[in-house]
């Protein structure tokens, strides 16, 4: 029998690999600037709360959770998103923003999570995101800070042509009145709704409105926004998000239609957008929740987030062109070209690496051409020769893959012709 990854899930082979170690270290460095610090949760979670911080009627929860009992009947699920796992860990250790403090916890994540869904182009099963979380404040400098956070992370890697999407979806004071508008108008036009919509009227209407089924957009052109229906206060922290992003000088687009789909969401939704995915334009998105910490049981806190699909985003930097090798000042290949050479190329790599450069050695005395030839294709910037005549004269051969020049050196002066300086 050929074993296979299972569908939905996908191997990163090495080029692979290196290249999203590239791109998790700019991510990393960009959120540093920023401020943010990673936290790491765990892969799985008590299911609740899942059911209650992402929500019971969101897609995620309805049909899309791997869920199981552990041997003592507990029912656990593998995290399907990054936000209720850092709220409930700012709760559990008392981190500030999400108890007492007026400090705001800035945190950042990245990691492989997991969803039951039908896979496409930039959406696996077991995929990977990056996220960020601003838990403590309810400025709306802070949702401005997190759309440009989004954007700055895509130019990192990078992506160009992204468009940054803006909505206010209103508060708990403005939405109730709104909700009963929209079901009202979704109802009349129930027969035209796909089954998904006209399950979504009763349990999460505001979903129908983000629909990309054609029947759906052409039925709902004319239904009541959420931007139309805001109170005072959302409509002023709204104009201060956009003043406040104006004045980063970042081009976005106001879409009344943009909703998201959890259920904790409110007043700021934003996206960035790529039509390098297709369908599945978003690569980046996020808002305001301020209900969830409440919710997880602590507090009344305001905070604000988003999460970026890496896979999405690494296809979009491929098809991009961008370059994502590690810079390395040296990357040494030592080439025995006899058995008696084999201990000292062996030596001399153990002594490369002790200095931080990264170095392999031969594990059989080859021609010259066969190990120049390897060493090529591993991308060596040098390579390092040992023959009979540098055993007899106690040197080494240093030879530069780009250049392709060659000097004799001394073992104990070849770490510094490497690393100049």
């Amino acid at each position: 029998m050929k074993w296979k990854a299972p569908r939905g899930t996908r191997d990163l082979l090495p080029d692979e690999t290196a290249r999203w170690h590239e791109a998790e270290t700019r991510a990393r460095r960009l959120l540093d600037t920023y401020g943010y610090e990673e936290i790491v949760t765990p892969i799985f979670e008590d299911t609740g709360l899942f059911v209650h911080g992402t929500g019971e009627t969101t897609d995620i929860v309805a049909r899309e959770m791997y869920t199981f009992e552990d041997r003592k009947g507990r029912s656990m699920t593998l995290r399907p998103e990054g936000t209720p796992g850092v709220v409930r860990a700012c709760l559990e250790h008392n981190i500030a923003g999400a108890a007492e403090s007026a400090d705001v916890a800035r945190l950042f994540y990245i990691g492989p999570f997991f969803r039951y869904e039908r896979p496409q182009k930039g959406r696996y099963r077991q995929f990977w995101q990056i996220g960020a979380e601003a838990i403590g404040s309810g400025s709306p400098l802070l949702d401005a800070e997190m759309a440009t956070l989004a954007v700055r992370l895509c130019e990192s890697l990078g992506l160009a042509d992204m468009r940054l999407l803006l909505n206010s979806i209103g508060c708990d004071n403005c939405r109730p009145a709104y909700r009963e508008l929209l079901v009202g108008y979704l109802r009349s036009a129930a027969g035209k709704l796909c089954d998904d919509c006209v399950a979504r009227i009763e349990t999460n209407p505001l979903r129908a409105l983000d629909c990309k089924k054609p029947g759906c957009k052409s039925a709902l052109k004319d239904a009541p926004l959420p931007s139309e229906h805001l109170c005072g206060e959302c409509e002023d922290h709204f104009a201060a998000v956009c003043a406040a992003i104006d004045a980063a000088a970042i081009p976005y687009e106001r879409d009344p239609h943009l909703v998201r789909g959890l259920d904790y969401y409110t007043r700021t939704a934003f996206e960035v957008v790529h039509e390098g995915l297709g369908a599945r334009a978003a690569a980046a998105g996020g808002g305001r929740y301020d209900g969830l910490v409440e919710t997880l049981g602590g507090k009344p806190t305001p905070a604000v987030g988003f999460a970026a699909g890496f896979d999405a985003l690494m296809i979009l930097a491929e098809q991009a062109g961008a370059d994502l090798t590690h810079p390395r000042a040296a990357d040494v290949y030592v080439a025995p070209l006899s058995d008696k050479a084999l201990g000292p190329a062996y030596a001399t790599a153990s002594a490369l690496r002790e200095a931080g450069i990264r170095a392999r050695a031969g594990l059989s005395a080859r021609s010259l051409k066969a190990q120049l030839r390897f060493a090529d294709k591993a991308a060596a910037t040098h390579v390092v020769i040992i023959g009979p005549s540098e055993m007899a004269a106690g040197t080494l051969l240093l030879r530069d893959m780009r250049s392709g020049e060659q000097a004799q050196a001394a073992p104990e002066g070849l770490v510094d012709l490497l690393l100049p300086g």
